[in-house]
């Protein structure tokens, strides 16, 4: 089998709407409500989240329109890799890939303890003891399964899974504004005074991990239809949709409890926030319902997040910077069904190794997980508005002076500023002040300082294959 059969992704295979999926299946929106929206309520500015999420929403909004650009110039299944590697060097490239795939490994890892905790726990209630490590397992294996088939089978499983969970949760949403719409809605949660009062700092940590996932967009270039126009259609339509509809359920939210007791509410008893509400509006078959649909709303992500991860070790693997195995694609599906096998494999040596020292799937594998993995992720996104603005700051006869400077100014900035927000607030983000913890940030850029390396040792061993790193990187427009 020659290298160009087995390093080469189904063309034209997935539309936009596949994609969309794929991104907020990633974003999870029933776990990001249900899960993470109680604490920056709690911590937060309180009745001022509705309108943290629309300033994320624009921060992402000017950052898709920089970072599509890039893909009328070179676009790879890598994502991000390509487009840093292609403007700040391929050094900086290759160290940018190592921190996405490591932090994305970290996300997957702590869905995978979330799910498995959750599954456990119903399981117990029906008296079977079931050990949560065995269940991330048997997770995993069905995950493989999905993802090593073509993208597009994945693409639909995600529509589903997805339309399930905006679907209950657009039905409690109605439910809670029919319910106080009688007494008149308010919409101070939207004012500068509620958007900015203190705490915002917390809020934006929450709300920012919230869109952990974006870069899905960026990764299917090379199995898109017409990638040009469907990458960032794709990009501006998930953004929208997250935004909105997570600003429109907090929203709801704040007018069952009150502006000036929402916090309240929160504090006492997260876990509960929305359930409460649905038990009282909508029913138990709903709640149930919403509760069923909050495990498939976590499969979903695991799928999405492996994916990602797999097309991340196919664009390495096909540039001969780790195993060339990992470039070769599935005979009848084409999918990097090998890279995808190694992705499940680690992750289940990673989920084994919490097992054996006893790390709690919530406390520990779900906190730990997310918190480091939201730091690297912030950061591969500060570099690629970088990327962008270098590229692209003189393409004056394609793009727009907003777009190709203002845009990625103003988005690297504020992504940067979640960095900070998200490392100064780490304790509260992972649940946990332990010295590792704290350690994440150094961690992630010894990562990328690694990754850096490996790149630099094979321009000096092998310059004929560092010269041609950016083979893979397409011309879509």
């Amino acid at each position: 089998m020659n290298d160009m059969a087995t390093a080469s992704l189904q063309k034209d295979s997935t539309g936009a709407g596949h994609i969309v999926f794929f991104v907020i299946a990633a974003a999870a929106p029933l776990t990001a409500v249900v899960g993470a929206t109680p604490a920056a309520f709690a911590f937060g500015n309180g009745a001022g989240l509705p309108g943290t999420f629309i300033v994320a929403g624009l921060i992402y909004l000017l950052f898709g329109a920089s970072f599509t650009m890039m893909t009328r110039m070179c676009g790879s299944a890598g994502g991000f890799y390509g487009y840093i590697g292609h403007s700040l060097g391929w050094a900086t490239g290759v160290g940018g890939a190592f921190v996405a795939i490591v932090a994305y490994t970290a996300i997957q890892t702590a869905i995978y303890g979330l799910f498995s905790y959750f599954v456990a726990a119903k399981l117990m209630l029906i008296g079977l003891d079931v050990p949560w490590w065995g269940v991330a397992i048997a997770c995993v294996g069905l995950v493989h399964w999905c993802g090593a088939r073509d993208i597009a089978f994945s693409g639909r499983l995600l529509g589903v899974l997805m339309l399930g969970e905006v679907l209950v949760l657009l039905a409690l949403d109605i439910a809670i504004l029919a319910h106080t719409g009688r007494e008149g809605l308010e919409f101070s949660s939207f004012t500068p005074g509620a958007v900015g009062a203190s705490g915002i700092g917390i809020s934006l940590v929450f709300v920012i991990a919230s869109y952990v996932g974006f870069e899905a967009t960026t990764i299917f270039s090379e199995e898109a239809r017409d990638p040009a126009r469907t990458i960032p259609r794709a990009t501006y339509i998930a953004v929208l949709f997250i935004t909105l509809f997570y600003a429109l359920s907090t929203w709801a939210m704040v007018q069952f409890h009150g502006a000036a007791h929402i916090g309240d509410a929160a504090r006492a008893n997260p876990g509960e926030l929305y359930f409460a509400a649905s038990r009282l509006l909508l029913g138990g078959w709903p709640t149930l319902a919403m509760e069923t649909l909050l495990l498939t709303s976590l499969f979903a992500s695991q799928l999405a997040f492996h994916n990602t991860i797999t097309r991340y070790l196919f664009a390495l693997a096909r540039d001969g910077l780790i195993f060339r195995a990992f470039a070769r694609t599935h005979p009848r599906f084409r999918s990097p069904h090998v890279a995808s096998m190694a992705q499940s494999l680690s992750a289940i040596v990673l989920i084994l190794i919490f097992a054996v020292i006893g790390a709690d799937p919530y406390a520990i594998v779900f906190s730990w997980m997310s918190a480091f993995a939201t730091i690297g992720i912030l950061a591969v996104q500060c570099l690629v508005a970088v990327a962008v603005l270098r590229a692209c700051s003189h393409n004056s006869a394609e793009f727009s002076f907003g777009r190709r400077i203002l845009a990625p100014i103003l988005s690297g900035v504020g992504l940067a500023l979640c960095l900070l927000l998200v490392i100064a607030n780490l304790p509260l983000l992972a649940g946990s002040d332990s010295l590792i913890v704290r350690t994440f940030p150094v961690i992630s850029l010894g990562v990328g300082i690694m990754g850096a390396m490996l790149a630099l040792r094979l321009r000096r061993l092998r310059p004929d294959r560092y010269a041609s790193l950016a083979r893979s990187l397409e011309t879509i427009s």
